[in-house]
């Protein structure tokens, strides 16, 4: 018999809403939730599969903060230490005030050091040029030997940026291995997480799922992104990483678990708390409206409540629609790919698809409508 979340993933693949999809949730006692419908792609390839894999995005973000707090754990890494002594390009970076008439930066220098801390929060003053378009405008027309600007001082304020690419490039000088081979061997082959990847072998690449674009009368095209697939030659901790549903679930019930699973402790508890709590303080997370719509539509998740950020994603500080509890933590990933994990009632979840623009309203119905049932069940689950 067909569950809540069956009959949601089901009905939004038969209407065409998406091509594919991956769900899953867990609670402290295992999997509870795991479903894959629909096909890998438009037309007809083979229909999608638990393993199918995703190009997870931002999703990545979560796992570079993880590693980012193992080198913190081991003292080998500050919250607060000025990190231009492990990167000494940081030093070169300024804060982009505009432009003059003849359209070229101004530029000047940041009044305080960057710090882990700033990255790990997207209080550095990174951001992304689908978001701001003086930062649009300034990788259409600056000079490229520049560094990417500063939108603001380090700590005055929050903006969702490329922070966590500066995370990954610390974790590579602090460790002395690329980010490949300290997640697998620091994250991935304790937590079994086989096919999650920055490069993907050819097994990985069969099973790879389509992109896609949504087009403006709501009519979803495909678009071969991966046609011929190149390997990556440098890893990007705020975005690079493949996975599946069952791979990035190990993950999330990892830190459900308090930093471990099955016996492999990834971080010690303290970290994971850390890493739903607010780290941002006065300062919230801001609305940010897209300039480039055809990757990204607005970011304003939960607009009716003020919104925290951890060092792993988005806090919310009142009980969600859906049930999610005040203080669990979420993010996603550019091709609308998602994740939950409410620390109060020990529930996580993740959906995957495969398809821009980001927070795509289809979609984020079919996000909220899987986490309701979700919340549901367990509730019913509880009772009985």
């Amino acid at each position: 018999m067909l569950t809540e979340a069956d009959e949601a993933l089901q009905r939004a693949t038969a209407a065409g809403d998406v091509p594919g999809v991956v769900a899953l949730a867990a609670d402290q006692h295992g999997v509870i939730y795991e479903g894959a419908f629909g096909k890998l792609s438009l037309g007809k390839p083979p229909a999608m599969t638990l393993d199918s894999v995703f190009w997870i995005a931002s999703m990545t973000k979560a796992v570079t903060a993880v590693g980012a707090l193992q080198l913190v754990e081991q003292q080998r890494l500050t919250l607060d230490e000025p990190l231009v002594k492990h990167l000494p390009e940081l030093g070169d970076v300024q804060v982009l005030e505009g432009f003059d008439a003849a359209g070229a930066p101004k530029l000047r220098l940041p009044r305080r050091a960057i710090t882990l801390r700033h990255l790990l929060t997207h209080t550095a003053g990174f951001g992304y040029s689908m978001w701001n378009a003086d930062l649009l405008r300034w990788a259409n027309r600056a000079n490229r030997s520049l560094r990417e600007p500063l939108l603001f001082d380090p700590g005055d304020r929050w903006h969702y940026g490329t922070s966590i690419d500066w995370v990954g490039r610390l974790i590579e000088r602090v460790s002395g291995q690329s980010l490949e081979a300290y997640f697998r061997a620091w994250i991935f082959e304790p937590l079994d997480m086989r096919d999650t990847a920055f490069a993907l072998e050819p097994d990985q690449r069969a099973r790879l799922v389509g992109s896609h674009q949504r087009r403006l009368d709501g009519s979803l095209e495909r678009v071969d992104a991966y046609t011929p697939y190149s390997p990556p030659t440098s890893f990007n901790g705020g975005g690079g990483l493949h996975s599946t549903g069952p791979d990035y679930m190990r993950f999330l019930r990892m830190l459900l678990g308090g930093g471990q699973l099955n016996g492999a402790r990834i971080l010690q508890s303290e970290s994971v708390e850390q890493m739903a709590r607010n780290q941002i303080g006065e300062l919230n997370v801001e609305t940010l409206p897209s300039v480039a719509p055809s990757q990204a539509h607005d970011i304003a998740f939960f607009p009716e409540m003020a919104t925290k950020w951890g060092f792993g994603g988005l806090v919310n500080t009142l009980e969600t629609p859906t049930g999610r509890s005040p203080g669990s933590w979420a993010w996603g990933g550019l091709a609308n790919t998602y994740f939950w994990l409410d620390p109060s009632r020990r529930v996580a979840g993740v959906i995957l698809t495969q398809l821009l623009p980001f927070r795509d309203p289809q979609v984020l119905a079919l996000f909220e409508r899987f986490e309701t049932a979700i919340y549901q069940t367990s509730r019913s689950s509880s009772v009985a």
